[in-house]
């Protein structure tokens, strides 16, 4: 079972290392265009600008993209080149039947599963050379597209619609909870797994017209990269050269949403930068939450803010969790080693 589970992740992962360069590009064309935009009497006029209508239109496009790729590589990733064709396909029906990101993960677990077996089955040597390029591409796309219109779709886009009515529905205490729960999955292992899939959540109540979840995660994304660099700034003593170094880059990683920025600091006091940014990242993702902050693009950070609805507390929260995070690290990190004749402390 161990062994599984570690399969499905390899092939998530790999999906998502496809896909997010197509929510970033379409994320920042969107924010950039609507940005620039005349502000109308329902907010942003794009279609004031040729230039502008045109790059958000682009963006949009990059958007349409996100579901078919994601599905499409996570098939690759388990049965290769003749599982993108089902992969895709399948991520496609997922967004046409409103089963979102999640659809479009079981889509590509599913395409890549079936080719999988398919590859295995023992044929005529004759028959070999069609396989990868026809009649498996062919027959895995209508098992997996029938599945996806006649069973899974349905069932899920359910199940997006009812977190997205439960979430608009929440009391304080509630939103606290969630705020908690989001906040810390996505500082947990910094784009990791843990991080994704409360990112995939966001995601797909985005997707229902939901955009206070991706809000919060848009919030809590950059806490702790922005968290961590910050405090190499408020206290030098306490950081190695080569730490000081990483909390310049996690500072600029941290603007535009690279919550990965702060790897290189738990990498190497994980029991103590661990907890600290999911602690600020949780405050930062609450604030959102009680405040209504929504984020209309998949992606996060103070880049994204020309899509934040209540841009302001959107702020209050980025500001507060990587103050919070820059002050606790700072508390509880031990003093470096005053530096020896010969030995700078930098690399």
């Amino acid at each position: 079972m161990p062994e599984v589970m570690e399969e499905i992740k390899k092939d998530l992962l790999t999906g998502v290392s496809y896909f997010v360069p197509f929510i970033a590009s379409g994320g920042i064309l969107i924010a950039l265009a609507t940005a620039f935009s005349p502000m109308g009497a329902h907010g942003a006029d794009i279609s004031a600008s040729p230039l502008l209508k045109l790059i958000f239109d682009i963006g949009r496009a990059s958007f349409a993209l996100m579901l078919p790729v994601l599905a499409g590589y996570i098939a690759y990733a388990r049965a290769g080149r003749p599982a993108l064709v089902a992969g895709m396909v399948g991520g496609q029906i997922s967004g046409t039947v409103g089963a979102g990101f999640l659809g479009a993960l079981v889509a590509g677990l599913l395409a890549g599963w079936i080719v999988d077996g398919m590859k295995r089955l023992p044929l005529p040597s004759s028959l070999r050379p069609v396989m990868p390029i026809l009649v498996i591409p062919m027959a895995s796309t209508v098992v997996v597209g029938m599945l996806m219109f006649t069973v899974i779709g349905a069932p899920v886009a359910s199940l997006l619609a009812f977190l997205g009515t439960s979430l608009a529905n929440n009391s304080a205490e509630n939103a606290v909870i969630l705020g908690t729960i989001l906040g810390t999955m996505i500082a947990f292992d910094m784009g990791g797994p843990i991080n994704k899939t409360a990112f995939f959540f966001g995601s797909a109540l985005l997707g229902q017209g939901n955009p206070h979840a991706m809000g919060a995660i848009a919030a809590a994304i950059c806490v702790p990269p922005l968290g961590l660099g910050l405090a190499t700034k408020l206290n030098r003593a306490a950081w190695t050269g080569q730490e000081r170094k990483a909390g310049s880059a996690a500072l600029a990683m941290g603007l535009i949403g690279i919550t990965e920025g702060a790897i290189p600091f738990a990498a190497t006091d994980p029991l103590r930068v661990i907890p600290t940014i999911c602690f600020g990242s949780a405050v930062a993702s609450i604030i959102c939450m009680l405040s209504g902050v929504g984020d209309h693009a998949p992606h996060g950070g103070p880049i994204v803010l020309p899509v934040i609805d209540n841009p302001g507390m959107y702020l209050v929260a980025i500001v507060v969790g990587a103050a919070l995070t820059a002050i606790t690290i700072n508390l509880i990190k031990p003093r470096q080693a005053a530096p020896t004749a010969g030995n700078t402390g930098d690399p």
